[in-house]
């Protein structure tokens, strides 16, 4: 099996084709200054396949839908998200929610926000982004891809933050939660509705922030 460099783990996680021969892997432009985050929203909403579950995650409407395929499934609303809005660029601390596209890797069912469904942020493409936006030293982001490899999701502790998810109130306030952004990044539903969500999604469902 073929190594998998940063490049070629960069190109995986975009789901650009890659071929097997070093030449060609080494050929592969460097997309420098160019927004990956934006790029793969722009084909983020188009099912994998016709009976895919997926999440998308609407900043503007403050909307979270579940689809299969095209077709969909349930809707929330009004969903809260990060105090500091929501951007591709998040900085540890920021109060943002990231752009992007996402995989649930992690489920904790004793979470002080009720449920809490955690996905691989930062991804790849924010890990690169990180570095030509100067976030992220050249050792930074040669550490990140390390953890990565190692441990099979995203170091959580570095300048980008980490533990974002969508979680419930738990004791929160439901009349700040239904009038007020109020997360430090992630995306809130009440306690009844990210039982459901809980109940249609797993690890590996996709969601799309935008």
């Amino acid at each position: 099996m073929m190594p998998v460099n940063r490049r070629r783990f960069l190109a995986l996680a975009l789901g650009w084709p890659v071929v097997a021969s070093a030449a060609a892997t080494s050929a592969l432009p460097d997309y420098e200054s160019t927004d990956l985050v934006a790029t793969l929203l722009a084909r983020a909403d188009v099912p994998r396949h016709s009976n895919e579950v997926w999440v998308l995650v609407d900043d503007k409407e403050a909307t979270l839908s579940v689809f299969r395929g095209h077709a969909l499934v349930e809707r929330f609303a009004p969903v809260s998200l990060g105090r500091g809005g929501a951007r591709a660029h998040r900085i540890r601390g920021g109060n943002v929610t990231p752009l992007g596209e996402f995989r649930i890797n992690r489920f904790n069912f004793e979470s002080q926000w009720h449920i809490f469904i955690g996905i691989d942020y930062p991804t790849p493409p924010h890990a690169r982004m990180a570095l030509e936006k100067g976030i992220y030293s050249q050792a930074d982001y040669e550490a990140y891809f390390d953890h990565y490899r190692r441990y099979g999701s995203p170091p959580q502790d570095t300048a980008l933050g980490g533990a974002i998810g969508i979680h419930g109130i738990g004791r929160g306030d439901p009349d700040i939660h239904g009038n007020f952004h109020w997360t430090q990044g992630c995306v809130a539903v009440t306690n009844e509705q990210i039982e459901r969500v809980a109940e249609l999604v797993g690890v590996g469902t996709r969601v799309v922030i935008r």
